[in-house]
């Protein structure tokens, strides 16, 4: 399976292991845009702020063929190029993908790579912070002031349906899988013992520590909610959870301070702050064409947000119902595969020359 849960790989040391992309794409494609001091909505600025991308394809020559694609909860451009390859569902002979990393990720302006405002320095940002910084970044650094289309999975989900209310006529169409408009009081809780986990163990020291902490409750209550216990039993036998628990008690995972940061975005994210608290609200502000794509049994994500905003818009929704719970998201899935490549077929000429 192409997509698994990357936070869950990169943390854990997963045992599923994925399969390669193709090979033209696994060239260094990393690229950066510096946007200078950036001012967050708490007032703080993001000092030096410089955004991490890939990108594939051609951008035409009215660059009105461009795809955005945010990355998800502690991964990266790199992670999801080798990982959960878009263009298995999206033809970048005819469309411009941007991969783009979000604050964050290690990648983009974060605590672990800033000079000036390092580790626990940082100032915090939310997601429409993140989004905010890519939508300057489009248009200042790379003069794109339309995308054809945003799709993201997870943390990219949510950052496609902020999107949505941010920059209502920025986008013809929005793509979230396994994303949500709003946490439900299920994801708060999951979340929220998950940050506490973090803060609680001694060796984070607020966010001050000199060397990275290994954290394996941290590490193992992602796991423990990637997907269902179904599938759980089914991929990793009892026998081998010695071998497993091992593993995640010596692993070394990305920067806390990253993982704590984006942790806190996806806490306090709500895309009805600005409309009273209200969905239907939200949903008439939005105002490009969406294709929801939520898992029935995600332990993560909990679908039913997504569903609701559906009916009100109204957008096509299709609901995945496996026991892969929040790793359903599979580019190789069949049906996700022609929904997405539907969603994006109905377009004007977008040759690329």
């Amino acid at each position: 399976m192409k997509n698994f849960l990357l936070i869950v790989f990169i943390l854990c040391c997963s045992f599923c292991q994925a399969q390669q992309a193709d090979p033209d794409y696994m060239q260094d494609r990393q690229q950066f845009a510096k946007i200078g001091s950036f001012k967050l909505e708490s007032g703080d600025e993001i000092q030096d702020c410089r955004i991490g991308y890939r990108t594939y394809g051609k951008l035409n020559g009215g660059k009105s063929n461009a795809i955005l694609f945010p990355t998800w909860f502690g991964g990266t451009s790199k992670d999801i190029e080798r990982f959960a390859p878009p263009w298995d569902a999206i033809d970048t002979t005819h469309y411009f993908l941007i991969i783009i990393d979000a604050f964050g990720d290690g990648v983009s302006s974060s605590p672990s790579n800033s000079k000036n405002q390092h580790g626990a320095k940082f100032p915090q940002f939310t997601m429409k912070d993140i989004v905010a910084g890519q939508h300057e970044m489009l248009i200042k650094r790379m003069g794109i002031k339309h995308l054809y289309a945003i799709m993201g999975i997870s943390m990219g989900g949510m950052q496609a349906f902020q999107w949505g209310v941010s920059y209502p006529s920025f986008t013809e169409r929005i793509i979230p899988i396994v994303g949500t408009p709003q946490l439900t009081s299920y994801d708060l809780m999951g979340y929220s013992i998950f940050r506490k986990v973090i803060e609680t163990d001694t060796s984070f020291k607020q966010g001050n520590y000199k060397l990275n902490p290994v954290i394996p409750a941290a590490s193992m209550l992602l796991e423990f909610g990637a997907t269902t216990p179904d599938n759980k039993v089914r991929m990793m036998s009892r026998d081998s959870f010695a071998v497993w628990q091992q593993k995640v008690d010596t692993a070394a995972a990305p920067d806390w301070n990253n993982t704590y940061y984006q942790l806190n975005a996806i806490i306090g994210y709500d895309i009805t702050k600005d409309y009273d608290g209200s969905l239907k609200q939200a949903a008439e502000h939005t105002r490009a064409r969406m294709l929801i794509i939520v898992s029935r049994q995600d332990h993560m994500v909990n679908p039913i947000p997504a569903m609701t905003f559906a009916r009100l818009l109204p957008a096509k929704l299709v609901m995945l119902n496996n026991d892969l719970g929040h790793e359903a998201s599979d580019f190789e899935n069949e049906e996700m595969q022609k929904n997405i490549r539907m969603m994006l077929s109905d377009h004007p000429d977008l040759a690329t020359n």
